[in-house]
Order: structure tokens, then sequence, then C-alpha cells
């Protein structure tokens, strides 16, 4: 495939960059009121976020997890589990208790877990913020029981999610594609290097109609010499949604770099979404190592900044 050359100049992106860190710096509310009355990263019809992940290491509430995001100025995102789940109280059952389905399901029909969802919908949508996918990476996981399984579709479709991601494994898909069918949410399949062109040419989507892809193009280009563009390109309707990286080719040690210094065309891809009409999201995924004086705050608005410049 021929490498697609669509780039962002980091020149032109830097004082635009150099501005949302300085943005961030700001008192929380005089934050707020330079970005927006709400947060808002739709740019030119393209969706932008983050996974949640991408603030590991500070507190992971709900309400804090909501702050930073809102500090971002990110109006979508991918929700790691945990957090919902600590807002939520998700009990712990043991797995050998023989009658662990049957206080699943009794959980699950309590008022309080309805009310529950709703509250943590309602807290983020209040803020301006859409929760489009939860993380629950285990979900299919060998022998896990159905009703853990019930509880994490239900959790996502009560917080309004579209999709629950987990990594790349076909046994799993041959497990929830029929329960996703029936709950109507998709399960995006994340990759890491283990990916290449022909990975979705098998069967592994084809075991029910709302088994997606979660395409991490970072990790495509650590991986191989092709182009992401053109598997976006190739599996958009079956895209759940991208997490953004930008990583070197494995000839330049399959590094982990600021937005605009790697090897992933983002800019590229976030322009080829606009340009088709692509509604899936794009989530950024915060892995290079921070600067010193800087924090996962500050680079995530940085790759806002870069996000929307190249949609502009």
């Amino acid at each position: 495939m021929k490498m697609h050359t669509v780039s962002l100049s980091r020149r032109g992106f830097l004082g635009g960059a150099v501005a949302a860190a300085a943005a961030v710096t700001l008192p929380k509310d005089a934050f707020a009121a330079a970005c927006c009355a709400k947060p808002n990263s739709k740019f030119n019809g393209v969706q932008i976020g983050t996974i949640t992940y991408s603030y590991r290491g500070l507190p992971q509430s709900a309400e804090q997890v909501l702050g930073y995001l809102v500090e971002d100025c990110l109006s979508g995102v991918e929700l790691m589990g945990g957090t919902a789940d600590s807002f939520i109280g998700r009990p712990n059952i043991n797995a050998k208790d023989p009658d662990a389905n049957k206080k699943w399901m009794e959980f699950l029909e309590k008022p309080a877990f309805a009310e529950k969802c709703a509250a943590l919908r309602k807290l983020y949508n209040d803020a301006g913020v859409d929760i489009h996918i939860v993380k629950y990476g285990d979900i299919g996981a060998n022998n896990m029981l159905e009703g853990q399984m019930e509880y994490y579709f239900r959790v996502a479709k009560a917080v309004g999610a579209k999709g629950i991601t987990r990594e790349i494994d076909e046994n799993a898909a041959k497990v929830l594609g029929p329960i996703a069918d029936k709950h109507q949410i998709y399960i995006g399949f994340h990759n890491h290097t283990q990916i290449n062109a022909k990975t979705y040419d098998g069967p592994i989507l084809s075991y029910g109609k709302y088994l997606a892809i979660n395409l991490d193009i970072g990790h495509y280009v650590a991986a191989n010499e092709d182009c992401p563009i053109e598997i976006v390109e190739k599996y958009h309707d079956r895209i759940l949604s991208l997490h953004l990286k930008d990583r070197t080719r494995k000839a330049n040690k399959a590094q982990n770099l600021a937005f605009g210094k790697g090897d992933t065309p983002i800019a590229g891809v976030l322009q080829l979404m606009r340009k088709k009409g692509y509604t899936f999201p794009a989530d950024i995924e915060l892995e290079y190592k921070i600067p010193e004086g800087s924090s996962q705050i500050k680079e995530i608005a940085t790759c806002v900044q870069f996000c929307k410049q190249a949609l502009s």
C-alpha cells in the first residue's frame, strides 16, 4: 500500500499548542470560561475524546475524572470501567459461589442500580460530556459468569454508551456476539501490535452484528509498514472508535512520542474522517512520557489542540 503523506506541520501546530498549554495553567473557572460554557471537542463533525486511562496516576472517582475532562474541554469519553463501578457500587461477588449468577441478577434488579447508572449519566451529560464507550477489558473472558457480563452490558446502556471495549480475542467474540446483538451494544476489539491489514478479514467480526473495531492507529504503525489511513477507510463501517497516539515505526524503535513527532498520520486520519463524514469518535490515549513541568491534563489539552488544528 502507498503511504499517505497528509500531515500537520509541527511548526504551525506549536503556536496553538503553546496557547493551549498556557490556558490550562489558569484557575479552573477562568479556563472553563475561556474554553466554552460547556466542553465541545467536536471539530468539523469529528468527535475528539479521550480514554480516561490517559489520566492514570491521578485520582479516579467519577467526579474527579469529569473535572479533568472539563478542564481539557473534552465532550466525549471512553470511561474506564473501574471509575463507573466505584460510582455505581459494583458488588463483590465471588465467581465460585454457586449462587453467584443469582446474586448478580438480584443486584441488577435493585432500584439503586438503575438510579446510580442514571445519576452517572446525568452527572456527565449535565457537564457537557457524553460517555460514548465504557472500557471493560475482561468482558467475555474464559468462564466469566453470565451475570457479570449482563452487568457490563446494562451499565454501558444505562450510561448512554454505544459500546464496550476489550482486547482482540476470537474466543471472546464467539461468546459476546449473540449477547451484544441482544443488547444492541457494540463490542469494540482493541489492538496492540498484534494487528495487521488482514486481521479483520478473518472470522472475528462474523459472530455478531454488534462486534466492531476499536482501532489504535499508533500501535498499528508500530507494527506495520502500510498506512492506517487505508485501514480506517477499509473498515469504517465496523469501527466503533479510534485510539490516537503517535508512535514511530519499528525502524525508529516503535516509540511513543508527542503528537506530530512520530510516524503516525494522526492528522491524515482525522482529515479522512472529516472528508468522509465518519461519525465514530477518535479518542486520545496519552502514553508518551510527560515532559518535566507538565502534566497529563496539560498534555491532553495540547493533543486536543493538535486535533482541532488538523480538522480546521
